[in-house]
Protein backbone atom coordinates (compact mmCIF):
# COMPACT_ATOMS: atom_id res chain seq x y z
CA UNK A 1 0.00 0.00 0.00
CA UNK A 2 1.20 3.49 -0.90
CA UNK A 3 0.62 5.87 1.99
CA UNK A 4 0.93 9.58 2.70
CA UNK A 5 1.16 10.48 6.40
CA UNK A 6 -0.33 13.84 7.34
CA UNK A 7 -0.39 15.66 10.66
CA UNK A 8 0.98 18.73 12.40
CA UNK A 9 4.43 18.74 14.03
CA UNK A 10 4.22 16.68 17.21
CA UNK A 11 1.15 14.71 16.09
CA UNK A 12 3.05 11.42 16.25
CA UNK A 13 3.65 10.69 12.54
CA UNK A 14 7.22 9.52 13.11
CA UNK A 15 6.19 7.09 15.82
CA UNK A 16 3.46 5.57 13.65
CA UNK A 17 5.83 5.37 10.66
CA UNK A 18 8.32 3.38 12.77
CA UNK A 19 5.60 0.90 13.72
CA UNK A 20 4.46 0.59 10.09
CA UNK A 21 8.01 -0.15 8.93
CA UNK A 22 8.36 -2.81 11.62
CA UNK A 23 4.98 -4.36 10.76
CA UNK A 24 5.11 -4.37 6.95
CA UNK A 25 8.72 -3.65 5.96
CA UNK A 26 7.83 -0.90 3.49
CA UNK A 27 10.24 2.04 3.11
CA UNK A 28 9.69 5.31 4.97
CA UNK A 29 10.56 7.99 2.44
CA UNK A 30 11.64 11.41 3.66
CA UNK A 31 12.40 14.18 1.18
CA UNK A 32 15.14 15.44 3.50
CA UNK A 33 16.88 12.06 3.35
CA UNK A 34 16.44 11.90 -0.44
CA UNK A 35 17.93 15.36 -0.90
CA UNK A 36 20.95 14.63 1.28
CA UNK A 37 21.56 11.26 -0.40
CA UNK A 38 21.22 12.66 -3.93
CA UNK A 39 23.57 15.55 -3.18
CA UNK A 40 26.10 13.17 -1.63
CA UNK A 41 25.92 10.80 -4.62
CA UNK A 42 26.21 13.70 -7.07
CA UNK A 43 23.22 12.70 -9.19
CA UNK A 44 22.08 15.24 -11.83
CA UNK A 45 19.00 16.16 -9.78
CA UNK A 46 21.10 16.16 -6.61
CA UNK A 47 23.50 18.66 -8.14
CA UNK A 48 20.56 20.83 -9.18
CA UNK A 49 19.18 20.69 -5.64
CA UNK A 50 22.60 21.53 -4.19
CA UNK A 51 22.73 24.80 -6.13
CA UNK A 52 19.52 25.97 -4.46
CA UNK A 53 20.50 24.63 -1.03
CA UNK A 54 23.92 26.31 -1.17
CA UNK A 55 22.20 29.60 -2.00
CA UNK A 56 19.86 29.16 0.97
CA UNK A 57 16.82 28.86 -1.29
CA UNK A 58 13.98 26.33 -1.32
CA UNK A 59 14.48 23.49 -3.79
CA UNK A 60 11.82 23.91 -6.54
CA UNK A 61 8.91 21.47 -6.62
CA UNK A 62 9.99 20.17 -10.04
CA UNK A 63 13.37 19.05 -8.67
CA UNK A 64 11.88 17.57 -5.49
CA UNK A 65 9.24 15.66 -7.49
CA UNK A 66 11.97 14.30 -9.75
CA UNK A 67 13.94 13.07 -6.74
CA UNK A 68 10.86 11.51 -5.13
CA UNK A 69 9.87 9.82 -8.41
CA UNK A 70 13.37 8.38 -8.76
CA UNK A 71 13.24 7.06 -5.18
CA UNK A 72 9.79 5.53 -5.65
CA UNK A 73 11.09 3.69 -8.70
CA UNK A 74 13.59 1.71 -6.62
CA UNK A 75 12.83 -2.00 -6.01
CA UNK A 76 12.14 -1.70 -2.26
CA UNK A 77 9.16 0.58 -3.00
CA UNK A 78 7.46 -1.96 -5.27
CA UNK A 79 5.38 -3.37 -2.40
CA UNK A 80 4.45 0.06 -1.07
CA UNK A 81 5.88 3.11 0.67
CA UNK A 82 5.23 5.70 3.37
CA UNK A 83 5.66 9.36 2.44
CA UNK A 84 6.17 11.61 5.46
CA UNK A 85 6.77 15.35 5.11
CA UNK A 86 5.88 15.31 1.42
CA UNK A 87 3.77 16.51 -0.25
CA UNK A 88 3.54 19.76 1.75
CA UNK A 89 1.21 21.69 -0.56
CA UNK A 90 -1.69 20.93 -2.87
CA UNK A 91 0.48 21.75 -5.89
CA UNK A 92 3.02 19.16 -4.76
CA UNK A 93 0.23 16.61 -4.22
CA UNK A 94 -1.05 17.15 -7.76
CA UNK A 95 2.48 16.82 -9.19
CA UNK A 96 3.03 13.67 -7.13
CA UNK A 97 -0.18 12.12 -8.47
CA UNK A 98 0.92 12.86 -12.04
CA UNK A 99 4.38 11.34 -11.43
CA UNK A 100 2.86 8.24 -9.84
CA UNK A 101 0.38 7.83 -12.72
CA UNK A 102 3.32 7.70 -15.14
CA UNK A 103 4.69 4.84 -13.02
CA UNK A 104 1.26 3.16 -12.92
CA UNK A 105 1.08 3.77 -9.16
CA UNK A 106 -1.19 5.86 -6.96
CA UNK A 107 -1.69 6.95 -3.36
CA UNK A 108 -3.91 4.33 -1.71
CA UNK A 109 -4.40 6.09 1.63
CA UNK A 110 -3.71 9.48 3.16
CA UNK A 111 -3.68 8.99 6.92
CA UNK A 112 -4.09 12.24 8.84
CA UNK A 113 -3.28 12.10 12.55
CA UNK A 114 -5.30 14.81 14.27
CA UNK A 115 -4.23 16.12 17.68
CA UNK A 116 -5.60 19.11 19.59
CA UNK A 117 -3.22 22.04 19.18
CA UNK A 118 -2.91 22.67 22.92
CA UNK A 119 -1.96 19.02 23.41
CA UNK A 120 0.76 19.35 20.76
CA UNK A 121 2.12 22.49 22.45
CA UNK A 122 2.17 20.64 25.76
CA UNK A 123 3.94 17.63 24.18
CA UNK A 124 6.63 19.58 22.36
CA UNK A 125 7.39 22.10 25.10
CA UNK A 126 7.85 19.18 27.50
CA UNK A 127 10.73 17.76 25.43
CA UNK A 128 14.22 17.94 26.87
CA UNK A 129 17.40 16.97 25.01
CA UNK A 130 20.75 15.90 26.43
CA UNK A 131 23.53 18.24 25.32
CA UNK A 132 26.07 15.39 25.40
CA UNK A 133 24.45 12.22 23.98
CA UNK A 134 21.36 13.72 22.31
CA UNK A 135 18.82 11.49 24.09
CA UNK A 136 15.35 13.05 24.11
CA UNK A 137 13.03 12.91 27.12
CA UNK A 138 9.45 13.95 27.72
CA UNK A 139 8.78 15.52 31.11
CA UNK A 140 5.24 14.14 30.72
CA UNK A 141 5.60 10.61 29.33
CA UNK A 142 9.27 9.69 29.75
CA UNK A 143 10.76 11.90 32.48
CA UNK A 144 14.38 11.54 33.62
CA UNK A 145 15.08 10.78 37.28
CA UNK A 146 16.56 14.28 37.61
CA UNK A 147 14.83 16.87 35.38
CA UNK A 148 18.19 18.59 34.81
CA UNK A 149 20.34 15.52 34.02
CA UNK A 150 20.39 12.71 31.47
CA UNK A 151 19.81 9.22 32.92
CA UNK A 152 22.16 7.72 30.31
CA UNK A 153 25.26 9.89 30.56
CA UNK A 154 24.62 12.53 33.21
CA UNK A 155 24.74 15.32 30.63
CA UNK A 156 22.81 18.56 30.98
CA UNK A 157 19.23 18.51 29.69
CA UNK A 158 17.97 21.56 27.83
CA UNK A 159 14.95 22.74 25.85
CA UNK A 160 15.77 23.24 22.17
CA UNK A 161 14.90 26.61 20.65
CA UNK A 162 12.32 25.02 18.34
CA UNK A 163 10.53 23.47 21.35
CA UNK A 164 9.62 26.77 23.02
CA UNK A 165 5.91 27.61 23.10
CA UNK A 166 6.20 30.63 20.78
CA UNK A 167 8.14 28.63 18.17
CA UNK A 168 5.82 25.62 18.38
CA UNK A 169 2.72 27.78 17.91
CA UNK A 170 4.34 29.49 14.92
CA UNK A 171 5.17 26.10 13.36
CA UNK A 172 1.54 25.06 13.83
CA UNK A 173 0.31 28.25 12.13
CA UNK A 174 2.63 27.59 9.17
CA UNK A 175 1.32 24.02 8.97
CA UNK A 176 -2.31 25.13 9.04
CA UNK A 177 -1.74 27.65 6.25
CA UNK A 178 0.23 25.49 3.84
CA UNK A 179 -0.17 21.80 4.60
CA UNK A 180 -3.59 21.40 6.21
CA UNK A 181 -5.36 22.03 2.84
CA UNK A 182 -3.94 18.65 1.78
CA UNK A 183 -6.59 17.07 4.00
CA UNK A 184 -9.30 18.49 1.72
CA UNK A 185 -7.33 17.44 -1.38
CA UNK A 186 -7.09 13.81 -0.34
CA UNK A 187 -10.67 13.83 0.95
CA UNK A 188 -11.76 14.84 -2.55
CA UNK A 189 -9.80 11.85 -3.90
CA UNK A 190 -11.64 9.50 -1.56
CA UNK A 191 -8.49 8.19 0.15
CA UNK A 192 -8.45 10.27 3.36
CA UNK A 193 -8.56 8.63 6.79
CA UNK A 194 -8.56 10.95 9.83
CA UNK A 195 -7.42 9.39 13.10
CA UNK A 196 -7.42 10.92 16.56
CA UNK A 197 -3.87 11.08 17.90
CA UNK A 198 -5.04 11.98 21.43
CA UNK A 199 -4.78 8.29 22.36
CA UNK A 200 -2.12 5.74 23.26
CA UNK A 201 0.29 4.94 20.40
CA UNK A 202 -0.90 1.33 20.08
CA UNK A 203 -4.56 2.40 19.87
CA UNK A 204 -3.72 4.73 16.97
CA UNK A 205 -1.73 1.97 15.29
CA UNK A 206 -4.65 -0.47 15.58
CA UNK A 207 -6.61 1.95 13.37
CA UNK A 208 -3.65 2.28 10.98
CA UNK A 209 -3.50 -1.51 10.68
CA UNK A 210 -7.22 -1.70 9.86
CA UNK A 211 -6.74 0.89 7.09
CA UNK A 212 -3.68 -0.82 5.60
CA UNK A 213 -4.94 -4.37 5.85
CA UNK A 214 -8.48 -3.48 4.83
Amino acid sequence: MNIVLLGAPGAGKGTQAEKMIEEWGIPHISTGDILRSSVQEGTPLGLQAKEYMDAGELVPDLVVIGLVKSRLGEPDADKGFILDGFPRTEAQAEALDEALAEMEKRIDAAISIDVDRDVIVERLTARRTCRDCGKIYSLINDPPADPAKCDECGGELHQRDDDTEATVRNRLEVYDRSTAPLVDYYRSKGVLHVLSGDRPVDAVFDDVRRIVEG
